[in-house]
């Protein structure tokens, strides 16, 4: 991420985290603009930045990686993290684009032909000069630069990319980057190793544009920080007292600790955790697949919504962190969170019975539900054998099916919706969302959960196949419209649509924990403090920023 792959802009991650006021802060744009109706946002870039390789940063490389994601989501219009955001109808980009720009200078001296082609304004991301890129919106979206500080704007050398076997293609990536991702960032720190589930180890880059920074100016945006370890390495290991007890031998500076060991930590005053923000956006649902018998039945989805023990959850499997919600929306964005003022479901056998008895079911007659989730994780296991528990107070068998990381996401984030739609059985028709651990934004704006969760255009996140006219109707709104009335009123019917078709049954807002691992925890004698992810404080990712970490 921002250690290795800079973006163009961010945000006050302490103001953000305290506060909930989002300030963007230039990064490697160095300043930009917004045209009055939110459709045209211009960036003029930073002169004096280079890759790790030494290639110069030009918005060429923003050009090209821009529509390299969009060649590599199938051409999809909502290429960028399921926003269809731009009119992709005059777009032309391949293997033969990314050739014929390689062929003719590439991308650090571009021939006149292939200038005029970035240049091309019927394309509606442009460059106007080497160092200035312009994205034009088909419709005003105000939240635009929440999405210009997440994943799809981690700048990376397009150039390297295209030297070394260029990215592949839609049904088949460059494989070359899977075990060596080398590619040259803008960042303080470079890639110099991995092992598939193993560890990543990062050196600082001696040569980085930012070691010539003064104190002002880092302390005016410390992500710019050349950092303070020179080398760091990041270990996976599933096994929580494991990692506790490297934490405690001090063979790890920093640890994720499980709750199922939490109180090694509260028990010991040398170790400090980290606190997720009250505007954090980390939730834990579970989905109900909308397109699989018996779940595909509306009032059986209502039933099982309402036997669940959300409490029970809260205080046996996350220790109490968890804060009741209704989705998809989560509390940060108040002008859009529950709209219809729902209360979050509730733990109600008799109702629950009802609604069974109200789809017509015979419940001896049910197939035992599967419930996946992923393994080496505690509390995803917790979860899940409470919900089977609760399930089966109605007659409803479940069999919890734990598989890896890597099948559960293989199989759960295959495709977008349209892709998974076409195969719901493979799925099963339960499953904790990520396999059991949170789920974070992707990009500050309030539609990002719409996108994910409940849209017929979903990249990935909508695990329980769910599309419906009125929903969608809310989530093209955030994206085609900047009449703050209109997106509400679409918004207030689409969430009480989802409401009544229960395609999930919202957990709560994790407020404390992180990720698979649980929260972070360190030695308060060896670590000082650091900075955390810009998405609400807890969002994309788990890990502190390394160049901001500071030692006692």
């Amino acid at each position: 991420m921002y250690d290795v792959y800079q973006t163009l802009v961010t945000v006050n991650i302490s103001q953000e985290y305290q506060t909930g006021v989002i300030t963007y802060l230039p990064m490697l744009a160095q300043n930009w603009t917004i045209s009055p109706n939110y459709t045209t946002y211009t960036f003029n870039l930073r002169q004096d930045v280079h890759f790790s390789d030494g290639n110069p940063l030009k918005a060429y490389d923003i050009w090209m990686m821009m529509y390299i994601c969009y060649y590599l989501s199938d051409n999809t219009s909502a290429w960028v993290d399921s926003y269809d955001l731009f009119n992709m109808s005059n777009v032309n980009f391949g293997n033969s684009t990314m050739s014929m720009i390689n062929q003719t200078g590439g991308l650090i001296n571009p021939s006149p032909q292939a200038i005029a082609l970035m240049s091309n304004q019927s394309w509606p991301i442009y460059v106007t000069g080497p160092y200035t890129i312009v994205f034009h919106l088909r419709a005003p979206f105000d939240w635009f630069l929440g999405l210009m500080i997440d994943c799809v704007a981690n700048v990376y050398d397009a150039q390297y990319v295209m030297d070394h076997g260029g990215p592949g293609t839609p049904t088949q990536f460059n494989t070359a980057f899977d075990l060596y991702p080398i590619i040259p960032g803008t960042g303080p720190y470079v890639v110099t190793g991995a092992l598939e589930n193993s560890y990543v180890k990062f050196a600082q880059d001696p040569n980085y544009w930012g070691n010539s920074l003064t104190a002002s100016e880092l302390a005016a945006q410390p992500l710019f920080d050349p950092g303070h370890a020179k080398t760091v390495i990041v270990y996976y290991k599933p096994d929580d007292l494991t990692r506790y007890t490297d934490l405690a031998s001090g063979a790890a500076q920093i640890s994720a600790i499980d709750p199922d060991d939490w109180d090694l930590v509260t028990t010991n005053p040398g170790y400090a955790y980290f606190h997720g923000s009250s505007y954090s956006g980390q939730v834990m649902f579970m989905s109900l697949n909308t397109q699989m018998y018996p779940t595909n039945i509306t009032d059986v989805r209502q039933a099982i919504v309402h036997a669940i023990n959300y409490s029970a959850i809260n205080q046996e499997a996350w220790l109490g962190a968890l804060k009741p919600y209704v989705g998809p929306e989560y509390p940060a964005w108040n002008q859009f969170y529950d709209l219809p003022g729902l209360a979050p479901y509730q733990y109600n056998l008799t109702l629950a019975n009802q609604y069974l008895t109200k789809s017509g079911v015979n419940v001896s007659n049910l197939p035992t539900l599967t419930l996946d989730i992923i393994t080496s994780c505690g509390v995803c296991s917790a979860q899940a054998e409470i919900v089977q528990s609760d399930l089966a107070q109605i007659g409803i068998n479940v069999q919890i099916n734990v598989m890896t990381e890597g099948a559960y996401f293989g199989l759960y984030f295959a495709g977008p919706y349209s892709v998974e739609a076409k195969n719901p059985t493979a799925l099963g028709q339960l499953s904790f969302i990520t396999g059991g651990v949170t789920w974070g934004p992707t990009g500050l704006t309030p539609a990002d959960y719409f996108e994910a969760f409940v849209s017929c255009d979903s990249l990935v996140g909508n695990q329980a196949l769910y599309c419906n006219p009125t929903v969608q109707t809310a989530v093209n709104a955030f994206t085609s419209s900047s009449n703050l009335t209109y997106i509400q009123s679409t918004v207030r019917q689409a969430e009480a649509q989802i409401y009544n078709d229960a395609p999930y049954a919202w957990i709560g807002v994790n407020t404390f924990w992180e990720g698979i691992g649980g929260s972070l925890v360190w030695k308060t004698g060896v670590i000082t403090g650091f900075l955390t992810d810009p998405v609400w404080g807890t969002g994309q990712d788990d890990l502190p920023f390394f160049n901001t970490i500071t030692f006692g």
